[in-house]
């Protein structure tokens, strides 16, 4: 798909077709493209949990509010991403300017455009959901300490036609010297 297309395509999507499942296989590929985004001295503190089987998908439901729960039915998996805190925006355990650990936010926020775009690239849509609770998503994976929990993804086949929601002006968020 040529890439100007694929993002106006690309949408948050909160409906899903029951029963198609999506690829151990493909799921990788996608996280392996994801992997491509640039980070922080080439540091890659991206993780991803994914749950792909009903129970586990049920186990990371439960740690959703019941807005995104109700979003989320019908999907193939649900991925918990994270980042490997005091790396991005350090250098020998020391922070190199005011933003500290928001360098490993910007930095997973990067992995997961790609992992979204390169998501619908292979025919899937995704909704992003920073409602959660990040105890219950540790406690089910293991997730360490180290890693701050930032976001589940949901990731299937969408149903129905989701709406576009306009975007602001160029000129209202931009401004040029």
């Amino acid at each position: 798909m040529e890439f100007l297309e694929l993002i106006k395509e690309r949408r948050a999507v909160r409906t899903y077709e029951e029963g198609k499942t999506v690829s151990q296989e493909t799921i990788k590929e996608i996280i392996a493209q994801a992997q491509l985004a640039p980070s922080w001295k080439n540091s890659q503190t991206a993780r991803y949990y994914v749950a792909n089987t009903p129970e586990a998908i049920e186990k990371v439901k439960a740690a959703l509010p019941e807005v995104n729960q109700t979003r989320v039915a019908g999907v193939s998996a649900l991925i918990v991403t994270s980042f490997v805190k005091d790396v991005s925006g350090f250098t020998a355990g020391q922070a190199d300017n005011e933003l500290s650990n928001k360098w490993g936010a910007y930095d997973l926020g990067l992995n997961n455009a790609y992992f979204i775009l390169a998501a619908k690239n292979s025919g899937l849509d995704t909704l992003i959901m920073g409602l959660r609770d990040a105890d219950a998503l540790r406690k089910v994976f293991g997730i360490p300490k180290q890693e701050q929990i930032t976001s589940v993804i949901a990731l299937g086949y969408g149903a129905g036609e989701p709406v576009f929601r306009p975007r602001k002006e160029t000129d209202e968020i931009c401004s040029f010297m």
